[in-house]
């Protein structure tokens, strides 16, 4: 049964026919991992929580604030442990204590400017990292045998995760993996209690028009409007956090079947121009969001986005929420939290995007 108080819903009686498999995810502490952390609870899994606090607010007793309302939102009681992928030290002493079922891998730098400015900071952490995380997980006799990345089309780490697959082909009998693509996750717990706190300026699209929307930056800049799209703005994939969260359960689901190594796209299917998302902010937010138009950006293209029909043939995936629902819960959690987890601070009315 499923006790509700407001938003606050415990998950207390779990079927019997549900698992109790402890899973891990690196990472948890983020905006996605914390979404994902929830649907993990919902279905039964024990999820196992580490991070670093590259991207997360401390809260109270050292956990990350997210995961502290996480634990409020589903009633239960989250492991969570500070840890850097590049401490084998550490993830080995983890995986002693706890026998993981499945590891889901969200630990990672993806800013895309940065990545071109840091390339050797975004190897050491995004390819020696996993490869940390690898090795472990195989050498440990307690180690986890499934295994669950993301992979935010960006820089160089498609690439590289491209070649995991690849090696992952060539040795198949050994390897349980599923590899999942997508591109723009927006929106926000129905609770608006946890969302998107990015540290800094954001890299992201949805997020900057959000602080606009709530007074922290005072215009946003898009970039080109003589693209071939319906309104010469750039078009691109959003896909709803709780989607993709959902799609990760389902992508669990499949490694039951040993499918060795697969990949899949997740999203709507259908691109919105950056001009469309505006407008879906104001509808959202009851707001105009101020913006202006200046030069494309170096290696733009006009349209980019995901088709997720495999994801829904061979996991029974498909996204149940649009544009508007996805801004709706993007406005909630940045109205109730003007200033993410952390306490608030002087608007930036000088800042671009």
């Amino acid at each position: 049964q499923q006790k509700e108080s407001g938003h606050v819903r415990k998950f207390k009686a779990i079927d019997e026919k549900m698992t109790t498999q402890k899973i891990l995810v690196t990472g948890g502490a983020g905006y996605i991992g914390s979404h994902c952390v929830i649907e993990l609870i919902k279905s039964g899994y024990v999820p196992v929580v580490i991070d670093n606090f590259h991207n997360a607010i401390r809260g109270e007793d050292g956990v990350p604030e997210s995961i502290r309302r996480v634990s409020k939102i589903t009633g239960a009681d989250i492991i969570f442990r500070e840890i850097d992928l590049l401490d084998e030290s550490a993830l080995h002493n983890l995986f002693k204590e706890h026998n993981f079922s499945a590891v889901i891998h969200f630990a990672g730098l993806k800013a895309v400017g940065e990545s071109v400015q840091k390339p050797l900071l975004y190897y050491k952490v995004n390819l020696t990292g996993t490869i940390k995380l690898l090795e472990v997980s195989v050498l440990t006799p307690e180690g986890g045998e499934s295994f669950i990345r993301k992979m935010n089309l960006c820089g160089g780490k498609e690439i590289i995760l491209l070649n995991l697959r690849f090696t992952c082909n060539s040795c198949a009998e050994d390897w349980n993996a599923v590899l999942l693509r997508y591109f723009n996750p927006i929106g926000a717990h129905e609770s608006g209690r946890i969302g998107e706190d990015p540290q800094g300026i954001p890299n992201n699209l949805m997020p900057y028009i959000s602080q606009v929307a709530i007074g922290r930056r005072q215009c946003l800049n898009v970039f080109g409007n003589d693209y071939e799209t319906c309104d010469g703005t750039g078009v691109r994939d959003y896909i709803h956090v709780v989607d993709l969260a959902k799609g990760h359960i389902a992508a669990l689901k499949k490694l039951k079947e040993r499918c060795s190594c697969k990949v899949y796209n997740l999203g709507t299917g259908t691109g919105y121009s950056v001009l469309q998302m505006v407008k879906a902010m104001e509808k959202a937010s009851g707001r105009e969001i101020k913006y202006q138009i200046v030069s494309r950006r170096e290696g733009d293209i006009s349209s980019c986005f995901a088709d997720p029909t495999l994801a829904e043939k061979e996991l029974g995936w498909k996204a149940q929420f649009g544009i508007d629902k996805m801004c709706q819960d993007l406005w909630h959690w940045q109205s109730q939290n003007p200033y993410g987890f952390g306490k608030n601070e002087t608007p930036n009315a000088t800042s671009n995007s």
